[in-house]
């Protein structure tokens, strides 16, 4: 579930030694940023901190490692390193992003009717594609794609345009929020 390379475990173990208290493990904790992707934060568990009873205790390669049951699901195939170099150093916490089954029901089958038959034939011109990641109560999650994805207009084409006529269109929802990575983008039509 979750590899703990040799920098960071070498570094886990001289910091748990330097420690003042003595130290039972490490916990792992994912804030989710959206359905698929979360922040990641690491604290030593001192000896005389209570269990929590929800938490996973994993051992890896000898260190003891807490995760919160919110957090598993952000952690699969999660890796943590120590990265040492001219910018500095501190630890590194890389996870693929959460797949999601493709979200049902008539809110959702709306959205994505939406999608197929206004949205992305207009943004489809520049390359792009919206994708609808996951409904939760009032909130669509979406991924901008291909040309939208990098692109110095994507925050503009999702407020003024994505987000309006879902808004619009389907009262159940009061919110779009955008799950996309664009600082991966490989190919944005716009370059401001």
């Amino acid at each position: 579930m979750i590899i703990v390379t040799d920098a960071a475990k070498n570094k886990i173990i001289e910091l748990q030694e330097k420690s003042e208290k003595p130290v039972k493990g490490l916990r792992i904790t994912a804030t989710p940023k959206s359905p698929l992707k979360a922040e990641f934060s690491m604290s030593f568990v001192k000896a005389d901190e209570a269990d929590l009873a929800m938490d996973k205790v994993l051992d890896i390669d000898g260190l003891r490692v807490f995760v919160g049951s919110d957090s598993i699901e952000y952690l699969q195939e999660a890796e943590v390193d120590f990265i040492d170099n001219m910018m500095g150093s501190g630890f590194k916490i890389e996870a693929a992003p959460r797949k999601l089954n493709t979200p049902e029901g008539p809110v959702a089958e709306r959205i994505q009717r939406l999608l197929d038959d206004q949205i992305n034939p207009s943004i489809g011109g520049h390359g792009g594609n919206i994708a609808l990641i996951d409904v939760r109560g009032n909130i669509a999650y979406v991924e901008m794609q291909g040309g939208c994805q990098g692109c110095a207009m994507s925050r503009m084409t999702l407020k003024n345009g994505v987000e309006s006529l879902i808004l619009e269109n389907i009262p159940e929802i009061k919110q779009v929020l955008d799950t996309t990575d664009h600082a991966s983008g490989a190919n944005p039509y716009y370059q401001g």
